[in-house]
């Protein structure tokens, strides 16, 4: 599902009530663990989290007028997802969450590339999520970026 919302505010009030919650404690989480130099926003729709213009001129690669992506939350039909550049990009993080996951969650881990999927509300792991979040400084996402990602 995807909200038009201008605002953080107007996508967390579209949100069906027991998703608002949900979606108010990640963003918490994210924002009270992500290192400086990044910056909240909408994003492709939904809540973004992102290294800015100002830190990273050259923007997304996929749309330079957009800044560059790092984390994103969104409410779609059957899941609330938490979307992570970093696991996408770096192996050594994406074995890190895969095996840090079930000490944290009893359900069976729902992942795409860089898409975590939570379908049972009542079973996120945020204190793992606010770790997750703690992974990269801004820069070292630009470099990493840089390195295994971009078009050159």
């Amino acid at each position: 599902m995807q909200y038009e919302a201008n605002t953080i505010e107007e996508y967390i009030d579209q949100l069906p009530e027991e998703r608002q919650e949900v979606i108010k404690k990640l963003r918490a989480v994210i924002n009270k663990n992500l290192p400086k130099g990044f910056e909240e926003g909408i994003n492709y729709k939904m809540i973004g989290f992102y290294v800015p213009h100002s830190e990273y001129p050259s923007g997304y690669h996929c749309d330079p007028k957009l800044p560059l992506p790092f984390m994103n939350l969104a409410s779609q039909k059957n899941f609330v997802a938490v979307y992570h550049m970093g696991v996408y990009a770096h192996k050594p993080t994406m074995n890190w969450f895969i095996k840090e996951y079930p000490k944290h969650c009893k359900r069976k881990l729902d992942m795409g590339k860089s898409c975590i999927r939570f379908k049972k509300m009542d079973d996120i792991p945020y204190e793992l999520i606010g770790e997750l979040a703690t992974k990269f400084s801004s820069k070292d996402w630009i470099d990493l970026y840089e390195t295994n990602i971009k078009k050159k």
